[in-house]
């Protein structure tokens, strides 16, 4: 189905969720995040110590300025990676920003269910598949350079990774208007 410009007759609010004005479900994404985090670098630690590739050197110098900068081109990627995915459904304009706690990509159309999950999880499985491929490239010094960006991958999607849990559960006609930090849910039912 292609992104709907309008809302359809006979639908009504049915959930509404904004990141920054309701704390609680924030504060349980952000633990989902520091969540994913922490299980992604435990396990990780005992397979390729941090501390064997942290030396007091200009090399751990450059590989942390490398790390600071990449996860910035990340963030931009990742959203928009949603972007593309929302033109792919057919939304043509497609809002982009940062809220100092959160990057998003946003428009005012409204989507099915499939297509808004296909949007949620885009950027997680792409950058996934290759930030996972170049993990197994890079030399074992820049392993963890690598990883914390996989680990931001996932982590960094919990609010991706929550919606699209929550979502699925919701009736089958629910069309989803994101707008950034914030979406509301339509249903018929």
């Amino acid at each position: 189905m292609k992104a709907l410009e309008t809302l359809p007759e006979g639908y009504k609010e049915y959930y509404s969720l904004d990141l920054q004005k309701d704390k609680r479900t924030a504060i349980f994404v952000n633990s989902m995040a520091v969540l994913i985090a922490v299980l992604m670098i435990v396990p990780m630690n005992f397979a390729v110590p941090i501390f064997s590739t942290i030396h007091a050197d200009l090399g751990t110098i450059m590989r942390l300025f490398a790390l600071s900068v990449l996860l910035i081109v990340y963030l931009i990627l990742h959203e928009l990676v949603h972007g593309i995915a929302m033109k792919s459904c057919g939304t043509k304009k497609v809002k982009y920003g940062f809220t100092g706690l959160y990057a998003f990509a946003g428009s005012n159309d409204y989507y099915d269910k499939k297509s808004y999950i296909y949007i949620a999880l885009a950027p997680i499985v792409l950058w996934g598949i290759i930030i996972a491929i170049i993990n197994f490239l890079v030399p074992i010094e820049w392993f963890w350079v690598v990883y914390f960006i996989q680990i931001t991958n996932l982590s960094g999607a919990a609010g991706d990774l929550f919606v699209t849990v929550k979502f699925s559960r919701f009736p089958k006609d629910i069309l989803i208007k994101d707008h950034g930090v914030g979406m509301t849910v339509y249903s018929k039912e």
